[in-house]
């Protein structure tokens, strides 16, 4: 008598298969990219009138070259000081001619207050790493997010970032802007 081979019902191997894939993609964590939080300007009006041109002593530059060394105002620097180089500039405690410009504006919930005019200009080369960037760009928003944290101190009592009335926060953002400039990457290193 011959003997018959056992087969293996396949119909439900389908179903099983598809429960599992399910199962993985309700079960899996996927990475989710995050970017830098920026509020970009509105388009510029075609009809509307050119900027004023910035005064050079009102802009701080910033470059970062190919090689991710810091230059700053033209002389090389260092990420470690870099926050409080950018402070300096722009609270101008000495009013140095060489220094940004300050005027004096009216602000809801904080009276007339000085207001720098100062500007960070920063740029890069194609060639810069893209942790050295952000690592700038850090260091330059926290500069500007100290700053605030101290006027707040100062006329609230409390940090910035502890505000909750939207009025006082757009107090404080007034009275010291996020003015952080970026250029277009190009090749500023040279020579590679």
């Amino acid at each position: 008598m011959a003997r018959m081979n056992p087969e293996i019902n396949a119909g439900s191997m389908a179903d099983i298969a598809f429960l599992l894939l399910i199962f993985f993609l309700v079960t899996t964590t996927m990475d989710v990219d995050s970017g830098i939080l920026r509020v970009l300007p509105p388009p510029i009006d075609p009809n509307a009138p050119p900027p004023p041109p910035v005064r050079e002593r009102n802009v701080f530059v910033v470059l970062i070259d190919y090689q991710d060394r810091i230059l700053v105002e033209g002389q090389l620097g260092n990420i470690n000081t870099l926050r409080e180089q950018t402070k300096e500039f722009l609270l101008n405690r000495t009013n140095d001619p060489n220094l940004p410009e300050k005027r004096m504006v009216e602000i809801e919930n904080l009276g007339e207050t000085e207001v720098s005019r100062g500007i960070i200009s920063l740029q890069n080369d194609r060639g810069t790493s893209y942790e050295m960037y952000i690592a700038v760009q850090n260091e330059l928003a926290a500069a500007i997010n100290e700053l605030r944290n101290d006027l707040s101190r100062e006329k609230f009592g409390k940090r910035f970032d502890e505000l909750t009335d939207e009025d006082l926060i757009k107090a404080i953002r007034e009275a010291v802007p996020m003015a952080i400039s970026e250029a277009e990457p190009k090749d500023i290193g040279g020579g590679r």
